[in-house]
């Protein structure tokens, strides 16, 4: 390696991070960004206030709700779990892309010696930290109540498997949410059909499939999902893939209702979401490869 001299001193050449470096300093920068921001502060504030609701639920109803350590958490860590991915990838995640083509930044980042796909990484790794610390402030408050009222170590293995899920799941609604982040130049955009898809959206279309066309609705990802809190349910019979469930019931003297449960196993919920999660990460970044700032 050469170096030049200038008043006898040597002059170093100056080398170009390489593309884990430049992820990682663009991860940092971007969670630095996050921590300022109202929105961690506001995400910090919904999961403390629903906490608090917690906490003060399972006090007043101590023999309802707490009546087993898999009940407890069953209930809370498998119904408010899911719930918190959707918010937080929506608020960490919705703008950014698009607020890159919106606040007109993307000038000055596109500028700098770095692809988009670090740039588009980056993002993704910062929006999926910031996730996860939510989900961890909520998980110290759920252990909190569950050490008080079964000991410290009163914990079911389900949990662990439990939050391996949640966090595949959260992997993939980001994946989505920068694939719309992506598709939009405005940010209202990428927040409202995030939210509007997996609190409602999907929901509604397992319904129509189960219903209407009769199959296991491996397609949809609360399908998927569900497997976070049933995976507390000592009733399902669990296994790696999923199970159907046939129930006969007589309604009249010669006429039966057949209804058909399916419940997805632990392999096929994660099967599930990592092919939303590569679907739609891999759309996001081919959108926002192609996208130019004018």
């Amino acid at each position: 390696m050469a170096t030049a001299t200038g008043a006898g001193l040597p002059i170093r050449p100056v080398s170009t991070p390489d593309t884990f470096q430049q992820i990682t300093k663009l991860t940092r920068y971007q969670l630095y960004e996050y921590v300022r921001s109202r929105r961690f502060v506001a995400m910090l504030g919904i999961v403390a206030i629903i906490g608090a609701i917690m906490t003060a639920l399972v006090g007043h109803y101590r023999g309802g709700l707490v009546s087993s350590n898999l009940a407890f958490y069953g209930s809370f860590w498998g119904g408010g779990a899911a719930f918190l991915v959707v918010l937080a990838a929506v608020i960490f995640g919705g703008d950014a892309i698009a607020g890159e083509f919106q606040n007109k930044t993307g000038y000055f980042l596109m500028g700098l010696p770095v692809r988009r796909t670090t740039i588009y990484v980056g993002k993704f790794f910062a929006a999926f930290l910031a996730s996860v610390a939510m989900l961890g402030l909520y998980l110290l408050i759920l252990l909190g109540n569950g050490a008080f009222y079964f000991g410290a170590g009163a914990l079911p293995w389900q949990l662990p498997v439990s939050l391996l899920i949640t966090l595949v799941y959260l992997a993939a609604v980001l994946g989505t949410t920068f694939l719309f982040s992506s598709l939009f130049k405005t940010s209202a955009y990428g927040f409202a059909l995030t939210a509007v898809l997996f609190l409602i959206g999907f929901t509604i279309l397992q319904a129509l499939v189960v219903d209407l066309v009769h199959i296991e609705p491996w397609m949809v990802i609360s399908y998927a999902n569900s497997s976070i809190g049933n995976i507390f349910n000592p009733t399902v019979n669990w296994g790696l893939f999923g199970n159907i469930t046939t129930t006969t019931t007589q309604v009249g003297r010669h006429s039966f209702v057949t209804v058909t449960t399916y419940t997805a196993g632990i392999a096929e919920s994660i099967v599930i979401m990592l092919g939303y999660l590569i679907v739609t990460a891999v759309g996001g970044l081919y959108l926002f490869e192609r996208e130019e700032f004018t």
